[in-house]
């Protein structure tokens, strides 16, 4: 089919790639594509973001055992579909040891309660918002109905919120005729016929997703199917999902963050020095700071995802003798790789998954097996351990040929290449983060595609922006007109573009008719503005 070039509101114009891609990297960018008047709020454009001091004494690290997320149990079974109920709520919770914290919960835990699901086994959850906001929620990774994607302005409104007033708002004062409003309770219908995968979900409210998550609104949904079971993997004891988050703390106890207005029920934002994004001197995994956990010297499965709302990561995993072990990847954001790829050093991005299998075998029995964070500094260079205590028997083993349902589209099926540009701007008079120069509208329509169209996106940064697309996976095939990296290997939901960087990505765009969103998700500056509309017709 032949190619048609169609920018949507996100076309490129008279930036060439030498400009792009030349050492003037991210500032060559901006003053290409206009940007010099917005080019002081990035004066270090390599980093995203300030991070937050806490207030409070920090424990030592790797002191504190590795909690893991409890499993919901469903309530009920109707017509093949299974049916949770998960209550918003808050609840004070012991994060930091003999600190107690107030948090905004799914379930009263952080995480919320995983959600274990067979594909193509539907799952209805029945949300019950207790909080004191709208919420809204956003299953990551999903392959979902429009109607139960948790587009921003289909909020769920707590008993006694004005309904008149904020139900078909979507933010600074927009009207959206098209939101569907709920009073206390929402049920979200996900089909889950789609690839094996570690899918996370979150709150998704307009102009307040980045202090909602950050406040405590994530859990995470775990899909498997036959075909994986029978790999051979490591699995039960041996299977570790691991959410990596960083928060500060205030010296009451609770957690720090710069909002503009921190009862979250007016204006949006956050204050100047946040405007990049919002990063914690504390590292939490599954909402511990710096955890241990022990384990067999056996392989174990880590299913990585990084729910910070800013920050980067790089992974090391280091044994006693300063040696790195190797790190198989196995799986990316929408599930298995076609065949592992090892790594020494895993970059992960906010919203990113990884899928890697770690062999404990290879260090001694009674060590300890730090994971650090190679884009870190003082104490966020930490992350977890891992204490080898015991030699055991291990029947798991790492396929070479992991999954052969992998989509194989090339770029001559696609029938169109837009181009989008991901940069810092002015919106409403104030800083803000544009796609194609433009702030998000819910009533604007960005990018229509037909179902079962195949396009080619070129998406271009300033900074660093982990893009992510809702509904569809897609394949990673060029970064900066050279071959994609390692850890871009496999089907993806989400692609972190670095500072300067021009990315191609394919997909094809299946599954459901509707209204979604693609977006950036360093989650302040989704908050932002930096979101668009696409519409699946």
């Amino acid at each position: 089919m032949p190619e048609r070039h169609d920018g949507g509101s996100g076309r490129v114009r008279g930036v060439s790639r030498r400009q792009v891609l030349g050492t003037g990297g991210a500032l060559g960018l901006m003053a290409a594509t206009g940007l010099s008047a917005s080019a002081a709020l990035s004066r270090r454009p390599a980093s995203t973001g300030a991070e937050l001091r806490s207030a409070v004494p920090l424990p030592p690290a790797f002191r504190v055992p590795l909690p893991l997320p409890s499993v919901a149990a469903p309530v009920g079974t109707t017509g093949g579909a299974d049916r949770y109920e998960i209550t918003q709520r808050e609840a004070t919770l012991e994060i930091l040891p003999g600190v107690r914290t107030p948090m905004w919960t799914y379930d009263g835990t952080f995480p919320g309660p995983t959600i274990e699901a067979r594909r193509g086994r539907p799952v209805t959850v029945t949300h019950r918002n207790e909080l004191p906001v709208p919420t809204v929620v956003h299953l990551h990774g999903g392959r979902t109905p429009a109607e139960a994607d948790g587009y921003p302005t289909d909020l769920v409104l707590p008993e006694g919120w004005p309904s008149a007033s904020a139900g078909h708002h979507s933010g600074h004062g927009m009207h959206d005729p098209r939101a569907v409003v709920t009073n206390v309770t929402r049920d979200y219908t996900f089909p889950l016929d789609q690839r094996p995968a570690l899918l996370w979900y979150h709150d998704h409210r307009m102009d307040f997703t980045a202090p909602a998550i950050w406040r405590g609104l994530a859990g995470l949904t775990i899909v498997r199917d036959d075909a994986e079971d029978a790999l051979g993997l490591p699995s039960g004891a041996r299977e570790l999902p691991l959410m990596i988050t960083d928060r500060a703390f205030a010296d009451d106890g609770s957690l720090a963050y710069p909002a503009l207005d921190p009862t979250l029920r007016g204006r949006p934002g956050v204050r100047e020095p946040y405007l990049g994004g919002v990063l914690g001197d504390v590292i939490l995994v599954n909402g511990a700071p710096w955890p241990v956990h022990e384990v067999d010297a056996a392989r174990y499965r880590l299913r990585v995802l990084n729910g910070s709302n800013a920050r980067h990561y790089a992974l090391e995993a280091v044994g006693a003798d300063g040696r790195r072990l190797d790190l198989v990847q196995i799986g990316a954001d929408q599930g298995l790789l076609a065949a592992p790829v090892t790594h020494h050093r895993l970059p992960v991005a906010p919203a990113e998954r990884y899928d890697v299998v770690v062999d404990f075998s290879r260090a001694e029995v009674g060590s300890l097996v730090r994971v650090v964070n190679r884009l870190g500094t003082g104490r966020t260079r930490d992350v977890m351990a891992f204490r080898v205590v015991r030699k055991a028997r291990d029947d798991s083993r790492v396929p070479r040929t992991l999954s052969t349902d992998l989509p194989a589209w090339r770029r001559p099926d696609a029938v169109r290449v837009r181009d989008f540009a991901f940069r810092a701007g002015r919106m409403r008079g104030g800083h803000g983060w544009l796609i194609g120069g433009l702030p998000f509208d819910s009533a604007r329509s960005d990018v229509t595609v037909d179902l079962g169209d195949v396009e080619v996106w070129r998406l271009i940064a300033d900074v660093h922006h982990p893009v992510h697309l809702h509904l569809v996976g897609f394949r990673v095939l060029s970064r900066n007109g050279r071959p994609p990296l390692a850890h871009d290997a496999g089907l993806k939901d989400t692609v972190s573009l670095r500072p300067g960087e021009a990315v191609e990505i394919i997909t094809r765009f299946d599954g459901y008719r509707g209204r979604y969103l693609f977006h950036c998700h360093n989650a302040e500056h989704e908050d932002m503005g930096m979101m668009a509309n696409l519409e699946v017709v």
